[in-house]
């Protein structure tokens, strides 16, 4: 059907290719000054995963899927990367090099946190400065769906003035309504509409919110888009209370639960007779726990073991002592946090300023620190808009209620 009607349209036929984009690539090794793309929204690819797995691990960067896989439920950003490696490369200095464009929807410009795949690829795009920019569509442009939806707008040969930035266009405002509807497209652009946004990408200005409308153009820098993702550990406090009914907790769990019976019977007894006691050191419980174990007759008190039962009774308690290791603080994975912190900002300065204040005693594990990028669009041209007035809210209320009223009465008439 597709043939026909490029014939009925006295165009050719030869590049149309029947088959499936992610795993039959029917432009194998070809370039193109220009690719235009509107594939499927958030379609999941798990029939094709293996396929696309396999030429992600096996030919890297000398394949399509180089920078990373996205989750499986959304296979967008494949699509983009499919295009990204059919651009024509730039051979001079001199030259015009290949552009694309992808209609997507929301989820490919945020979704992933630092270290996923959808970071990974954004921060390959944006690293290597293709992305030009991304324009915001008006919802219910499109027939079988009404969400909202964003060109992007990639080039391998940026003029010099875009070079190392991008452009994000405001459009969701610049519409016509359809006389009918078609499925769930209500709205269409106009010609003045496509004219203002290609004036906006010309123009590459950088406008500010105000409090009359949003902005419709803004330009960042590309390193604005990234962050890292530092983790934030703080020290474990435990204090230890033996009650009556500790030695049930403990032997419950499935480490002590594995011991010979006579080892189970000397655990009961020793926690028995440190009933209503408290320590607030964990070298010092430890110390007396051992003691106590060997006394009711414990052979072998081992590492694991000890460890289990602390582990077990203990409770956070910010009075008590730092349990350390080697010197070093041990930390609370019950209090552990995460930070974003943009990459035009130094980390020890943010979080100095960020973190200390409110928690001094907290320290950064320097080896979990990730680097994402992100798109955060709506952030970007978020307006303020102030709540109604309660008397109004309460007056449009009142009103309704009226009118339920009074349709309900004619009801029971």
């Amino acid at each position: 059907m597709c043939k026909s009607d490029m014939v009925i349209k006295g165009q050719g036929v030869d590049n149309i290719y029947n088959g499936d984009t992610l795993t039959d690539d029917g432009f194998h090794g070809e370039h193109f000054d220009f690719l235009l793309s509107n594939p499927p929204f958030g379609v999941e690819w798990k029939t094709q995963q293996k396929a696309v797995k396999d030429e992600h691990e096996q030919r890297g960067f000398a394949g399509r899927f180089g920078p990373g896989l996205p989750r499986v439920s959304d296979g967008s950003l494949l699509f983009l990367m499919h295009l990204i490696s059919k651009m024509r490369p730039v051979r001079s200095p001199d030259d015009m090099g290949s552009r694309l464009a992808i209609v997507l929807n929301g989820s490919p410009l945020f979704t992933g946190g630092a270290g996923s795949g959808e970071s990974n690829i954004r921060q390959w795009i944006i690293e290597n400065d293709l992305l030009d920019a991304i324009i915001a569509l008006p919802t219910d442009l499109f027939y079988n769906t009404g969400i909202s939806t964003y060109i992007w707008i990639l080039d391998n040969a940026k003029t010099e003035e875009r070079k190392g930035q991008v452009q994000l266009i405001n459009a969701v405002e610049m519409f016509g309504k359809m006389r009918k509807s078609l499925g769930s497209k209500r709205k269409e652009l106009r010609p003045q509409d496509i004219e203002k946004i290609c004036e906006l990408y010309d123009g590459f200005e950088n406008h500010d919110n105000d409090d009359e409308a949003p902005a419709l153009s803004k330009v960042f820098a590309n390193s604005e888009f990234g962050y890292r993702t530092i983790t934030v550990e703080r020290p474990l406090q435990l204090r230890f209370h033996i009650a009556e009914d500790t030695a049930e907790l403990v032997l419950a769990t499935k480490a002590i639960a594995k011991l010979p019976a006579a080892d189970q019977d000397a655990i009961r007894s020793a926690l028995d007779g440190l009933s209503g006691r408290s320590w607030t050191n964990r070298d010092a419980f430890v110390t007396e726990l051992k003691a106590t174990l060997k006394a009711a007759g414990m052979a072998k008190v081992g590492a694991p073991v000890i460890k289990t039962i602390w582990t077990t009774i203990g409770e956070h308690d910010p009075e008590a002592d730092v349990i350390t290791t080697k010197g070093n603080p041990e930390p609370d994975t019950s209090l552990r946090d995460t930070e974003n912190v943009p990459l035009t900002e130094d980390v020890e300065e943010y979080f100095a300023r960020e973190v200390l204040p409110h928690v001094p005693d907290a320290w950064i594990d320097h080896d979990k620190t990730r680097t994402g990028y992100e798109i955060p669009f709506t952030r970007h041209f978020y307006r303020y808009a102030p709540p109604r007035p309660l008397e109004e809210i309460q007056k449009d209320l009142r009103q309704l209620v009226t009118e339920i009223q009074a349709m309900l009465a004619e009801v029971g008439a």
